[in-house]
């Protein structure tokens, strides 16, 4: 018997004594003692419905409810990133999506957010219409752009990407849309351009792009001007011609992880992370993005660490 099948045999032949314990655990703190204990509720903070972190967290939530006995999850549609680290971190959801850099670069001692993995790089999209005047970042310059929704990862980076490249302040007419309202708008002409950033393919840009003639603009040169202002979590990434049916471009992009309540028990959190990595295969016929996944990749989750719950299940997972 190898090593590696021990390991991965016994904590199989462990997990219902586990489910078991977990949920006796959490009925117990919230003083339900009865036999009709409350079921443990998971919310996952996700964004907008067209959306990656969307589909990805229904995905999710799904194979919680199937697999975790005693756990009720659902999704909460928010602004996404910025919005999702307060909700987890006010203890108003337990998971949450959230890019890299809406994180703080030095976490505190004691911080009430962890990561459970990093799941893949959100890819800043920049969109307009084909034959618009918005062919280059510069072109934005007094024209009418959404810089994502307040309280999303896409309105910090496309604030500091305007920024670097001296079109902050009032040298852009900006709005705050989510992804929905964006595309819109662009298609009734009341926005020359909006920022999205998201895995590929974005659902919300893909449709746009199916019934208007669009073009994502190029912002491979913005990355070492962002990194040199804002840290070296940017880096670039190619949208291929395959993905929408435009022109390919290269882009600014940052990963982003799905977060956790530090407070959550360990054992919960440790189902999640099996399952998260387990049913990967799953998690990407929701969406793409989520296929690209490993646990190799998933435990670079810095600057934030890694709930004890998840790191215990990867040292257990390795062979």
């Amino acid at each position: 018997m190898s090593r590696s099948w021990s390991v991965r045999g016994r904590r199989r032949a462990a997990t219902p004594l586990v489910l078991l314990m977990l949920v006796t655990v959490l009925a117990g703190v919230g003083g339900c003692r009865d036999e009709r204990a409350e079921p443990v509720r998971i919310r996952i903070a996700t964004g907008s419905p067209t959306a990656v972190y969307h589909a990805f967290g229904q995905s999710l939530a799904a194979i919680l409810n199937r697999e975790l006995p005693g756990v009720r999850a659902s999704v909460v549609v928010t602004a996404a990133s910025a919005q999702n680290v307060r909700l987890v971190g006010s203890g108003e959801a337990e998971l949450g999506f959230s890019q890299a850099d809406v994180l703080p670069t030095a976490p505190p001692e004691h911080p009430g957010v962890l990561a459970v993995a990093r799941v893949y790089d959100d890819l800043l999209h920049l969109v307009a219409t084909a034959n618009g005047p918005v062919r280059t970042l510069a072109d934005l310059r007094g024209r009418r752009v959404s810089v994502g929704a307040e309280g999303s990862g896409t309105e910090v980076t496309a604030t500091r990407l305007l920024d670097v490249a001296r079109l902050g302040g009032d040298q852009v007419r900006q709005e705050h849309l989510g992804l929905d309202d964006s595309v819109a708008a662009l298609r009734a002409g009341r926005i020359d351009a909006f920022f999205f950033s998201g895995g590929l393919p974005v659902r919300g840009v893909e449709e746009l792009a199916a019934t208007t003639a669009v073009r994502i603009v190029d912002l491979g040169e913005w990355t070492e001007p962002l990194r040199r202002g804002y840290g070296q979590v940017y880096v670039t990434r190619d949208v291929p011609r395959s993905v929408y049916g435009v022109a390919p471009v290269s882009t600014v992009a940052n990963p982003n992880y799905l977060i956790v309540r530090a407070d959550l028990p360990e054992a919960l959190v440790r189902e999640v992370t099996r399952l998260l990595m387990e049913r990967r295969a799953e998690l990407a016929a929701a969406h793409p993005a989520a296929g690209r996944m490993s646990p190799r990749s998933a435990i670079a989750t810095t600057p934030l660490p890694l709930h004890p719950g998840a790191a215990d299940w990867y040292r257990a997972s390795k062979p």
